[in-house]
């Protein structure tokens, strides 16, 4: 069976894996029909993301068919198509013993920490299939991405009418603006890009944005767009430490700062003149709840969440490797690649 693996960083490698035999209880056999490429997928590609090693088959944003399903399987049956919350948790540490599944201390992210789904068929435990009826593969594929914002975004807490700062128009950034929108929040979005910045003003619908400068002018801007206030939440979606630092600076005070992008570096920042004096709140946000993944499946069902202008290029399974490096270039244009694994 057909498998593409990153063997070494910015090395891809087409294999033959075993076929995966039948389910057991409580497991699902799936086809993959798409695959959504994602800043992890991108980082895991250039040997920079934490807790991935190489070789390894990615895949984790994915569309599935269900083929078979195993004893004990009742919510999905043979022909189903679904999203995979892609986060396998052990079920029986601490975190998990109190319902946060997502912070796992055994975790095992599908397509990062073991093979994932960029092959032909794979058994996944039935509790990680959620269904999404009539959507299509390309939008169940979407959706742990979506997942991603709406947990940063459940972190923060934003209450009506709040300035909500989403730091980075990539696609966990425009992810957390979806949901920032839908608390009915006053959404900002900054970014260094112009080009980001106009996409999520002429076709996401967001106008108020900010091109950071890295100066004072940004302060004022923030202001002007908030109402003459800084931010009550700002959810840092970059991965940059140095935005990840300044981010403290554009919080009102008593404002929350959510860190959902990841960096490998050490973070320093001014406590006492900053953090202290405005009692500000440092929260984390990692991966998403099942509820997440319910959610988003209801709000594309009932269109309150487009998904048109996410997906903005395709490529079939044998074309990856030629592609790839173009995707991942800066001035690609790419906010969410979609990979035909199956047809």
């Amino acid at each position: 069976m057909k498998a593409l693996q990153i063997s070494e960083a910015k090395t891809w490698k087409q294999i033959d894996i075993p076929e995966p035999g039948d389910p057991g209880p409580d497991e699902v056999l799936v086809r993959v029909h798409r695959m959504g490429v994602c800043g992890t997928d991108v980082g895991c590609y250039l040997g920079r993301f934490p807790f991935f090693e190489f070789p390894r088959i990615p895949g984790h944003e994915l569309g599935v068919e269900v083929l078979e399903v195993g004893k004990g399987v009742t919510h999905v049956q043979p022909g189903d198509r679904c999203c995979v919350e892609p986060y396998l948790n052990c079920g029986k540490c601490d975190s998990c013993q109190r319902g946060h599944t997502n912070c796992c201390e055994h975790n095992q992210t599908f397509g990062v920490m073991c093979d994932g789904g960029l092959t032909d068929q794979v058994i996944l435990p039935a509790r990680k299939l959620h269904p999404v009826g009539s959507l299509t593969y390309e939008q169940a594929a979407l959706v742990e991405t979506l997942a991603i914002g709406c947990h940063a975004v459940d972190r923060g807490g934003p209450k009506p009418g709040e300035n909500v700062l989403i730091l980075g128009a990539g696609p966990i950034g425009l992810s957390a603006m979806e949901f920032a929108r839908l608390a009915d929040a006053n959404v900002i979005v900054a970014d260094i890009n112009q080009q980001r910045l106009d996409f999520v003003s002429n076709v996401m619908g967001v106008t108020q944005t900010v091109q950071l400068q890295g100066d004072e002018q940004d302060f004022d801007a923030i202001r002007d767009r908030g109402d003459g206030r800084l931010a009550d939440v700002i959810i840092d979606a970059t991965g940059n430490h140095h935005s990840m630092v300044r981010a403290f600076e554009f919080a009102t005070f008593t404002g929350r700062v959510v860190y959902v992008g990841i960096t490998q570096n050490d973070l320093q920042f001014p406590h006492a003149a900053v953090f202290h004096r405005r009692e500000l709140s440092l929260l984390a946000s990692r991966n998403a709840m099942p509820k997440d993944f319910r959610r988003i499946i209801q709000l594309i069902q009932e269109q309150k969440i487009n998904t048109e202008p996410w997906i903005t290029h395709h490529a079939k399974f044998e074309d990856v490797p030629n592609v790839f490096d173009q995707w991942i270039a800066p001035d690609s244009g790419v906010l969410k690649a979609m990979i035909e694994v199956s047809g």
